[in-house]
């Protein structure tokens, strides 16, 4: 590997300037400015890139991810739509280390070639799940340490329009790049998709992709954070605007809920678990809002007798993507592979397309995990 920048900062390229890069990523690099240096963007919207670059004071814009693979950097945050197989793959073998935004990719397959060129390039890997570094949640996993019999856990997301919560970001536009161009994304996209859950039946591609690679993903992989690898997926329901999925952690059954309310801008995504002396429950705003906290409930009680209590607690008002991106920093520095690293981030997709097993052929699948 070369040498990091001469101040201590880590040299880093973006590659993707849409939504999410606006509303967190940017932001937060440019406040971490002890950490990092942006030192070149890449979207195929050139107009975005070039917007994004003079708001934020970046040299150097392309169009091109290889072209920017180019330029003399430490790291690079893959903030694109979509599988970022491809772009992980080859930046490792150039010798950068790799942040990658959810979903890591569209299949095992495509993941496990990420983090075979992350190891052989002796790089780091790290996949952004801000909600396994939001401290509400050390907190809610400490509740449930405590907790001597865990009974059950549920998780309820209610999908709702994002719109309304980032109206108030000045978002920079540019031209779009070529409708060509995104056809024939559209198009590779749907073929990787196809190939992932071998079908092609509209209802179960849309479910993967939009569902659950790009929502419940989260929910997924926090659930792990607190109860390790399922034994099995027992149970899924799909249908057009809702999923359930029921899973076994050992003793611990586990239900997972996701509804789109469309008609009420008001996100929610709990994680519920119940012991019989204790119950927890960790409530996430949307994930659009900069630092508006993460709040942990927990009720107990003296078993037999009416005495019971409850308290409602705010953690941190510091910003979980911020969080993230100060791991990986110190991840690289430090050499201590994030806990969102590129296998725990991996054993994710392995679940999505497992959900869609067992919901196509209608049956159980055991360590839908293991690699």
């Amino acid at each position: 590997m070369r040498d990091s920048a001469p101040t201590g900062r880590l040299r880093v390229g973006v590659i993707g300037t849409g939504m999410v890069a606006q509303v967190m990523h940017l932001h937060f690099l440019r406040e971490l400015r002890d950490c990092y240096v942006v030192e070149a963007l890449c979207d195929l919207s050139g107009d975005t890139a070039r917007k994004c670059a003079e708001e934020y004071g970046v040299p150097v814009v392309h169009t091109d991810w290889k072209a920017l693979l180019d330029e003399d950097l430490d790291a690079v945050l893959v903030l694109t739509s979509g599988s970022h197989a491809a772009i992980a793959v080859e930046a490792a073998r150039r010798g950068r280390h790799v942040f990658v935004e959810k979903p890591m990719s569209f299949s095992v397959d495509e993941g496990r070639s990420m983090v075979s060129a992350a190891k052989e390039a002796g790089v780091m890997l790290m996949v952004g799940y801000p909600k396994r570094y939001d401290p509400a949640f050390d907190r809610f996993r400490e509740e449930a340490a405590r907790m001597q019999h865990p009974k059950f856990m549920r998780v309820t997301t209610f999908e709702s329009p994002f719109q309304p919560y980032i109206a108030h970001y000045p978002l920079l536009r540019g031209e779009p790049p070529r409708t060509e161009v995104l056809k024939e994304l559209q198009r590779d996209t749907r073929a990787a998709l196809e190939a992932a859950i071998g079908t092609t039946e509209d209802l179960y591609v849309r479910t993967y992709h939009m569902v659950l690679l790009d929502t419940l993903v989260h929910e997924i992989n926090t659930v792990r954070g607190v109860l390790g690898e399922p034994d099995s997926l027992d149970y899924v329901d799909i249908r057009p605007d809702s999923l359930t999925v029921m899973l076994s952690f050992g003793a611990v059954p586990v239900a997972i809920h996701w509804l789109d309310l469309p008609g009420m801008a008001r996100y929610l995504m709990e994680f519920a678990l119940y012991a019989d002396e204790r119950r927890a429950t960790l409530s996430f705003p949307s994930p659009f809002l900069r630092n508006v906290p993460t709040t942990l409930t927990v009720e107990g009680g003296d078993g037999g007798g009416a005495r019971s209590w409850r308290t409602e607690e705010v953690t941190s008002y510091q910003s979980a993507f911020r969080r993230e991106l100060e791991i990986f920093h110190n991840a690289i520095r430090g050499g201590t592979p994030p806990m969102t690293d590129g296998v725990d981030g991996l054993r994710d997709i392995a679940l999505c397309q497992a959900i869609i097993t067992s919901a196509r052929e209608q049956r159980p699948v055991d360590a839908p995990t293991a690699l």
